[in-house]
């Protein structure tokens, strides 16, 4: 294949690596907090637990755990326009970081497979049956449409498109819901310390991705306010299925194992769904400095 354009310089010999962005303050983070193994996780505990537990348990776990699986896997194979678009910009910075988030995604597929291998021991062919109409709607046609988008336009409004899909509804109101219903289920109840430790990580890797998506989406309508409209619409649109994921969730269970309630995870969904909303509408009448400043600000409150 004949390359387009070819270099003419490059950062690191001539202004050098800016390491007061937000981007690398988050690659800084991710060489600290994010080098772990999956395959170092002990289930041997995980494994006593499952055989505990009755079979309604054991269903809401699985349900759970198939909509990870497959999820952590369609983001490791759509990620890779994102990570092209900020490199043809230049933004080496913002590359850096992103290199991070590919591995991640795949040690967090990997981390879920051996869960469902060496724990769960189910029939991997019968999980599909857990992704309902909600789901796929996101996961199986939302996230690559809007991913494969910037293979041929990267325009601003489709890289806004892109971050919202995945890092504020796939990671930023589905998975942080997930997480939540895990720890409800698992750590509450002194369960599964494997898969709790797993999933604490996971939390740590994503929160970095969602951080650096709030970035990416605030830098943009901070540059062009009028995207505000259309990143609002695109968020609204979204978050109707992805609400629709909990609501499938409850509805295939009567009583719900346990003692889950739906409407304490709709409200967490919205209210993480909302802070995160709020701070990117705030975008439209700040400097790139202020996005700066709030950004690193955001960052050095999460514990990694």
């Amino acid at each position: 294949m004949n390359r387009v354009e070819a270099h003419d310089s490059f950062v690191t010999t001539t202004r050098g690596l800016d390491r007061s962005t937000p981007p690398m303050k988050l690659f800084e983070k991710a060489k600290r907090y994010g080098i772990w193994n999956p395959s170092d996780i002990d289930f041997t505990q995980d494994k006593q637990d499952w055989q505990r537990l009755n079979d309604q348990e054991r269903e809401v776990i699985l349900h759970l755990t198939s909509l990870f699986v497959a999820g952590e896997e369609a983001v490791t194979l759509d990620l890779l326009p994102l990570m092209m678009t900020v490199a043809k910009e230049g933004r080496i910075e913002e590359e850096m970081f992103l290199t991070t988030f590919l591995w991640e995604e795949a040690k967090h597929t990997d981390f879920f497979q051996r869960f469902l291998n060496e724990v769960l021991q189910v029939n991997r062919e019968s999980l599909t049956r857990f992704h309902g109409p909600a789901y796929r709607t996101i996961i199986y046609e939302a996230l690559p449409r809007a991913l494969d988008r910037l293979m041929v336009d990267q325009s601003p409004e489709a890289q806004i498109e892109a971050s919202i899909t995945y890092n504020m509804i796939v990671e930023g109101t589905l998975a942080e819901t997930g997480y939540h219903a895990y720890f409800t289920m698992l750590r509450n109840n002194h369960l599964m310390p494997g898969n709790t430790e797993g999933i604490q990580k996971l939390k740590q890797d994503e929160s970095r991705h969602i951080a650096y998506g709030i970035f990416l989406i605030s830098r943009i309508i901070s540059e062009q306010p009028h995207l505000w409209d259309f990143a609002q619409a695109k968020m609204q649109e979204l978050l109707m299925p992805a609400l629709g994921v909990i609501d499938d969730i409850f509805s295939s269970y009567d009583p719900m194992p346990f003692g889950l309630k739906q409407d304490d995870f709709v409200s967490y969904a919205m209210m993480q769904f909302q802070k995160r909303l709020s701070r990117i509408e705030a975008a439209r009448s700040h400097s790139l400095n202020e996005i700066y400043q709030v950004t690193h600000a955001a960052i050095d409150a999460e514990d990694a």
